[in-house]
Protein backbone atom coordinates (compact mmCIF):
# COMPACT_ATOMS: atom_id res chain seq x y z
CA UNK A 1 0.00 0.00 0.00
CA UNK A 2 1.03 3.04 -0.79
CA UNK A 3 0.16 7.04 0.52
CA UNK A 4 -1.09 8.75 -2.39
CA UNK A 5 -2.21 12.62 -1.82
CA UNK A 6 -4.96 14.82 -4.36
CA UNK A 7 -4.98 18.08 -4.19
CA UNK A 8 -7.77 19.86 -6.22
CA UNK A 9 -10.24 21.96 -5.53
CA UNK A 10 -13.10 19.88 -7.17
CA UNK A 11 -14.32 17.96 -4.50
CA UNK A 12 -15.90 15.69 -6.76
CA UNK A 13 -12.49 14.86 -8.09
CA UNK A 14 -10.95 14.31 -4.98
CA UNK A 15 -13.87 11.97 -3.98
CA UNK A 16 -13.84 9.67 -6.88
CA UNK A 17 -10.13 9.77 -7.63
CA UNK A 18 -10.53 8.52 -3.06
CA UNK A 19 -12.47 5.78 -4.07
CA UNK A 20 -10.46 4.85 -6.85
CA UNK A 21 -7.16 4.57 -5.88
CA UNK A 22 -8.10 3.08 -1.93
CA UNK A 23 -10.37 0.07 -4.34
CA UNK A 24 -6.70 -0.43 -5.54
CA UNK A 25 -5.23 -0.31 -2.19
CA UNK A 26 -3.55 2.67 -1.51
CA UNK A 27 -4.30 5.05 1.15
CA UNK A 28 -5.37 8.40 -0.06
CA UNK A 29 -4.96 11.95 0.99
CA UNK A 30 -7.31 14.89 -0.02
CA UNK A 31 -6.70 18.60 -0.09
CA UNK A 32 -9.18 20.75 -1.39
CA UNK A 33 -6.50 23.88 -1.93
CA UNK A 34 -2.50 24.04 -2.38
CA UNK A 35 -1.88 25.35 1.64
CA UNK A 36 -3.42 22.63 3.03
CA UNK A 37 -1.93 19.97 0.16
CA UNK A 38 1.47 21.08 1.24
CA UNK A 39 0.70 20.72 5.16
CA UNK A 40 -0.55 17.36 4.36
CA UNK A 41 2.47 16.66 1.97
CA UNK A 42 5.12 18.08 5.05
CA UNK A 43 3.64 15.52 7.71
CA UNK A 44 2.89 12.71 5.64
CA UNK A 45 5.45 12.70 2.83
CA UNK A 46 3.25 11.03 0.38
CA UNK A 47 4.78 8.46 -2.21
CA UNK A 48 3.08 10.11 -5.17
CA UNK A 49 0.64 13.63 -4.77
CA UNK A 50 -1.60 13.98 -7.74
CA UNK A 51 -2.23 17.84 -8.35
CA UNK A 52 -4.31 20.18 -9.86
CA UNK A 53 -2.74 23.08 -11.78
CA UNK A 54 -6.00 25.90 -11.62
CA UNK A 55 -6.63 26.31 -8.09
CA UNK A 56 -7.96 29.64 -6.57
CA UNK A 57 -5.39 31.91 -3.97
CA UNK A 58 -2.39 29.41 -4.93
CA UNK A 59 -2.08 27.89 -7.78
CA UNK A 60 -0.37 23.82 -8.74
CA UNK A 61 3.36 25.52 -10.41
CA UNK A 62 3.49 27.27 -6.90
CA UNK A 63 2.60 24.35 -4.62
CA UNK A 64 5.20 22.00 -6.79
CA UNK A 65 7.84 24.84 -6.39
CA UNK A 66 7.18 24.77 -2.39
CA UNK A 67 6.92 20.42 -2.79
CA UNK A 68 10.55 20.76 -4.37
CA UNK A 69 12.16 22.90 -1.92
CA UNK A 70 10.90 20.39 0.52
CA UNK A 71 11.36 17.34 -1.70
CA UNK A 72 13.72 17.60 -4.80
CA UNK A 73 12.88 13.83 -5.57
CA UNK A 74 9.36 13.81 -4.91
CA UNK A 75 6.93 11.76 -7.68
CA UNK A 76 4.49 14.68 -8.75
CA UNK A 77 1.52 14.38 -11.64
CA UNK A 78 -0.02 17.44 -12.74
CA UNK A 79 -3.62 17.08 -13.46
CA UNK A 80 -5.43 20.53 -15.04
CA UNK A 81 -8.65 20.77 -17.17
CA UNK A 82 -7.07 23.13 -19.65
CA UNK A 83 -3.15 24.41 -19.40
CA UNK A 84 -0.74 25.73 -22.12
CA UNK A 85 2.77 24.59 -23.52
CA UNK A 86 4.58 27.68 -21.39
CA UNK A 87 2.43 25.77 -18.22
CA UNK A 88 3.71 22.66 -19.42
CA UNK A 89 6.98 23.01 -19.62
CA UNK A 90 7.02 25.01 -16.42
CA UNK A 91 5.78 22.15 -14.75
CA UNK A 92 8.25 19.56 -16.83
CA UNK A 93 11.45 21.91 -15.73
CA UNK A 94 10.01 21.42 -11.88
CA UNK A 95 10.33 17.66 -12.53
CA UNK A 96 6.76 16.55 -12.95
CA UNK A 97 6.36 12.90 -14.02
CA UNK A 98 3.56 13.49 -16.04
CA UNK A 99 0.88 16.22 -17.55
CA UNK A 100 -2.42 15.00 -18.02
CA UNK A 101 -6.35 16.79 -19.15
CA UNK A 102 -8.86 15.90 -16.63
CA UNK A 103 -10.75 14.64 -19.77
CA UNK A 104 -8.83 11.81 -20.07
CA UNK A 105 -10.74 8.93 -18.71
CA UNK A 106 -9.94 7.68 -15.05
CA UNK A 107 -8.34 4.20 -16.72
CA UNK A 108 -5.90 6.67 -18.15
CA UNK A 109 -5.23 8.31 -15.36
CA UNK A 110 -4.87 5.51 -13.01
CA UNK A 111 -2.86 3.49 -15.59
CA UNK A 112 -0.55 6.58 -15.26
CA UNK A 113 -0.28 6.69 -11.40
CA UNK A 114 0.26 2.92 -11.32
CA UNK A 115 3.15 3.21 -13.68
CA UNK A 116 4.45 6.30 -11.68
CA UNK A 117 3.76 4.01 -8.00
CA UNK A 118 6.23 1.01 -9.91
CA UNK A 119 8.80 3.34 -11.09
CA UNK A 120 9.40 5.14 -7.70
CA UNK A 121 9.30 1.42 -5.86
CA UNK A 122 11.96 0.45 -8.76
CA UNK A 123 13.88 3.46 -7.25
CA UNK A 124 12.98 2.60 -3.46
CA UNK A 125 13.24 -1.09 -3.71
CA UNK A 126 14.45 -3.36 -6.70
CA UNK A 127 12.75 -6.26 -5.08
CA UNK A 128 9.06 -4.60 -3.86
CA UNK A 129 9.13 -3.52 -7.36
CA UNK A 130 9.72 -7.50 -8.58
CA UNK A 131 6.07 -8.34 -7.46
CA UNK A 132 3.74 -7.80 -10.59
CA UNK A 133 0.68 -5.91 -10.66
CA UNK A 134 1.76 -3.49 -7.41
CA UNK A 135 -0.21 -2.71 -4.35
CA UNK A 136 -3.32 -5.64 -3.49
CA UNK A 137 -6.24 -4.12 -5.14
CA UNK A 138 -9.53 -4.35 -2.97
CA UNK A 139 -12.51 -5.93 -4.07
CA UNK A 140 -15.54 -3.86 -4.65
CA UNK A 141 -18.27 -3.37 -2.10
CA UNK A 142 -21.03 -5.47 -3.70
CA UNK A 143 -24.66 -3.80 -4.53
CA UNK A 144 -27.53 -5.76 -4.69
CA UNK A 145 -27.95 -8.14 -7.66
CA UNK A 146 -29.59 -6.26 -10.71
CA UNK A 147 -29.46 -2.93 -9.35
CA UNK A 148 -29.14 -0.88 -12.62
CA UNK A 149 -28.39 2.72 -12.69
CA UNK A 150 -28.73 5.01 -15.28
CA UNK A 151 -26.47 8.60 -15.14
CA UNK A 152 -27.50 11.16 -17.10
CA UNK A 153 -25.41 14.26 -17.52
CA UNK A 154 -24.21 16.38 -20.62
CA UNK A 155 -20.41 16.66 -18.98
CA UNK A 156 -18.35 13.77 -19.68
CA UNK A 157 -15.70 14.09 -17.04
CA UNK A 158 -19.02 13.99 -14.63
CA UNK A 159 -20.04 10.83 -16.05
CA UNK A 160 -16.94 9.21 -16.28
CA UNK A 161 -16.30 9.93 -12.70
CA UNK A 162 -20.00 8.77 -11.79
CA UNK A 163 -19.62 5.61 -13.32
CA UNK A 164 -16.47 4.98 -12.37
CA UNK A 165 -17.46 5.58 -8.52
CA UNK A 166 -20.82 3.57 -8.67
CA UNK A 167 -19.35 0.72 -10.19
CA UNK A 168 -16.50 0.39 -7.45
CA UNK A 169 -19.77 0.11 -4.97
CA UNK A 170 -20.87 -2.90 -7.34
CA UNK A 171 -23.63 -1.42 -9.04
CA UNK A 172 -23.84 -2.01 -12.94
CA UNK A 173 -24.37 1.51 -14.73
CA UNK A 174 -25.01 2.75 -18.12
CA UNK A 175 -24.39 6.73 -19.04
CA UNK A 176 -26.72 9.09 -21.48
CA UNK A 177 -25.37 12.48 -22.74
CA UNK A 178 -28.86 13.97 -22.80
CA UNK A 179 -32.28 13.86 -21.86
CA UNK A 180 -33.52 12.51 -25.49
CA UNK A 181 -30.84 9.88 -25.54
CA UNK A 182 -31.75 8.97 -21.41
CA UNK A 183 -35.75 8.12 -22.71
CA UNK A 184 -34.55 6.18 -25.41
CA UNK A 185 -32.52 3.94 -23.09
CA UNK A 186 -35.47 3.51 -20.53
CA UNK A 187 -37.76 2.46 -23.16
CA UNK A 188 -35.24 -0.09 -24.25
CA UNK A 189 -34.43 -1.20 -20.43
CA UNK A 190 -35.87 0.34 -17.50
CA UNK A 191 -33.28 1.12 -14.53
CA UNK A 192 -33.74 0.72 -10.63
CA UNK A 193 -33.24 3.92 -10.14
CA UNK A 194 -31.68 7.55 -12.79
CA UNK A 195 -28.82 9.86 -11.64
CA UNK A 196 -29.89 13.08 -13.36
CA UNK A 197 -28.76 16.33 -14.39
CA UNK A 198 -31.13 19.31 -14.23
CA UNK A 199 -29.70 21.72 -16.82
CA UNK A 200 -28.63 19.97 -20.33
CA UNK A 201 -29.14 21.58 -23.97
CA UNK A 202 -32.50 19.73 -25.38
CA UNK A 203 -34.58 18.57 -23.14
CA UNK A 204 -33.67 19.69 -19.44
CA UNK A 205 -33.87 16.96 -16.52
CA UNK A 206 -37.28 18.43 -15.00
CA UNK A 207 -38.71 17.91 -18.13
CA UNK A 208 -37.00 14.77 -18.79
CA UNK A 209 -38.56 13.39 -15.11
CA UNK A 210 -41.92 14.44 -16.23
CA UNK A 211 -41.61 12.28 -19.28
CA UNK A 212 -40.71 9.47 -17.30
CA UNK A 213 -43.56 10.07 -14.92
CA UNK A 214 -46.05 10.59 -17.75
CA UNK A 215 -44.94 7.22 -18.88
CA UNK A 216 -45.39 5.55 -15.42
CA UNK A 217 -41.55 4.58 -15.26
CA UNK A 218 -41.76 3.60 -11.54
CA UNK A 219 -37.88 3.75 -10.32
CA UNK A 220 -36.08 6.08 -8.37
CA UNK A 221 -34.53 9.33 -9.32
CA UNK A 222 -31.82 11.46 -7.89
CA UNK A 223 -31.51 14.86 -9.51
CA UNK A 224 -27.97 17.29 -9.92
CA UNK A 225 -28.43 20.63 -10.56
CA UNK A 226 -25.70 23.43 -10.19
CA UNK A 227 -28.14 25.94 -9.17
CA UNK A 228 -30.67 26.90 -6.74
CA UNK A 229 -33.72 27.61 -8.95
CA UNK A 230 -36.22 26.95 -6.32
CA UNK A 231 -39.08 26.36 -8.41
CA UNK A 232 -37.40 24.15 -10.54
CA UNK A 233 -36.54 21.92 -7.63
CA UNK A 234 -39.61 21.75 -6.10
CA UNK A 235 -41.51 20.66 -9.46
CA UNK A 236 -38.66 17.72 -9.04
CA UNK A 237 -39.65 17.38 -5.63
CA UNK A 238 -43.71 17.08 -6.60
CA UNK A 239 -42.48 15.11 -9.71
CA UNK A 240 -41.43 12.21 -7.15
CA UNK A 241 -37.39 12.31 -7.16
CA UNK A 242 -35.46 10.51 -4.52
CA UNK A 243 -33.07 13.39 -3.73
CA UNK A 244 -32.33 17.04 -5.03
CA UNK A 245 -28.28 17.18 -4.74
CA UNK A 246 -26.07 19.89 -5.46
CA UNK A 247 -22.75 20.28 -7.52
CA UNK A 248 -20.30 19.34 -7.36
CA UNK A 249 -21.50 16.37 -5.68
CA UNK A 250 -20.61 14.59 -2.36
CA UNK A 251 -20.16 11.33 -3.68
CA UNK A 252 -20.70 9.57 0.05
CA UNK A 253 -24.33 11.37 0.23
CA UNK A 254 -25.01 10.23 -3.28
CA UNK A 255 -24.28 7.00 -2.99
CA UNK A 256 -26.56 6.82 0.68
CA UNK A 257 -29.40 8.46 -1.27
CA UNK A 258 -29.07 5.93 -4.41
CA UNK A 259 -29.06 3.04 -1.45
CA UNK A 260 -32.46 4.54 -0.10
CA UNK A 261 -33.97 5.20 -3.87
CA UNK A 262 -32.81 1.20 -4.98
CA UNK A 263 -34.60 0.22 -1.46
CA UNK A 264 -37.68 2.21 -2.01
CA UNK A 265 -37.66 0.75 -5.62
CA UNK A 266 -37.56 -2.85 -4.25
CA UNK A 267 -40.24 -2.41 -2.23
CA UNK A 268 -42.74 -0.64 -5.14
CA UNK A 269 -41.08 -3.39 -7.66
CA UNK A 270 -38.53 -2.85 -10.02
CA UNK A 271 -38.74 0.41 -12.27
CA UNK A 272 -40.96 0.23 -15.52
CA UNK A 273 -41.68 1.86 -18.78
CA UNK A 274 -45.19 1.29 -20.22
CA UNK A 275 -46.88 2.98 -23.14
Amino acid sequence: MSTILVVDDERLICDLLRSVLAGHGHEVLMAMNGRDGLELFKKHRPRFTLLDLRMPEMNGIEVLKQIRAIDPQAAVLILTAWGSDALEQQARQLGVVDFLSKGLSLDVLVDAMERTLQQTAQAASPAQAAAPGGAPRAAPVAAGDGDFILVVDDEPQIRDLLKRFLTLRGYKVRVASDGQQALTMVEQEAPQLIVLDVYMPGINGVEVLRQLRRRKFTGGVILLTGSQDDKLLQEALDLGSVDVMGKPVDLERLALAIQVGCILTEQQGLGSWST
